[in-house]
């Protein structure tokens, strides 16, 4: 059973997207600071020093760019619980630890020693934050996917291969299956372009305003 989710907005501090590369996170993130007035934590991947090299060869530079990741996330999340403001945060430290981390560990790109030492590093982490109040999770088919990335062109993304968005996917859906750490949203990115509709925009603030205020 989930826990109860404050009534009351302002008791509402973290509000947490997740979903695939390329599913809209950033987007939506935006879309909802703008339509509520929340802060925006977005996942840092200007300043990675690791991120470009990673996508080069994965196996050299998994372990390192999973650290600084998690240190981000867990940087972000203890400002967000500290703070004072509602703040939607753009990927959560949960797709690091169940999603990607594993995922590389099962493809051989990283080294199970290393897979086993982030792991209790991650679990020490979660054992001292909150978990999320609403997380909202886009789920997209692959070629919705292959089509966001394509139309935002970064350079880093451009050897990302479809077998790889697919085990990806694979693990989203079975780690949403099976969450139970807060309040969970499942928006499906293929019937909802809130990019570019206005329409649709505003039937996923609606939907997401729902779980909030518990407008049924």
């Amino acid at each position: 059973m989930n826990p109860s989710f404050p009534s009351d907005k302002t008791l509402i501090k973290h509000v947490a997207l997740a979903g695939n590369i390329g599913a809209g996170k950033t987007t939506l993130s935006e879309l909802l600071a703008r339509h509520f007035g929340w802060d925006v934590h977005y996942e840092d991947t200007e300043n990675n020093p690791y991120l470009s090299d990673f996508y080069l060869d994965m196996k050299r530079w998994s372990f390192n760019l999973q650290i600084f990741f998690l240190s981000s996330r867990y940087q972000q999340m203890l400002r967000i619980q500290q703070g004072n403001r509602t703040v939607v945060q753009d990927r959560t430290i949960y797709e690091d630890a169940f999603i990607f981390a594993p995922n590389l560990a099962d493809m051989g790109l990283m080294e199970r020693r290393d897979f086993e030492n982030y792991t209790t590093l991650f679990q020490s982490i979660v054992s001292q934050i909150k978990a999320p109040d609403l997380m909202i999770y886009l789920k997209a088919s692959i070629p919705t996917l292959v089509e966001h990335i394509q139309s935002r062109g970064r350079d880093y993304e451009g050897s990302i291969s479809i077998e790889y968005l697919k085990r990806l996917n694979e693990r989203y859906d079975n780690w949403i299956n099976n969450y139970r750490e807060g309040r969970l949203l499942v928006i499906n990115v293929d019937q909802f372009d809130f990019s570019n509709n206005q329409e649709h925009t505003a039937k996923v603030v609606e939907m997401v305003q729902a779980e909030l205020h518990g407008l049924f």
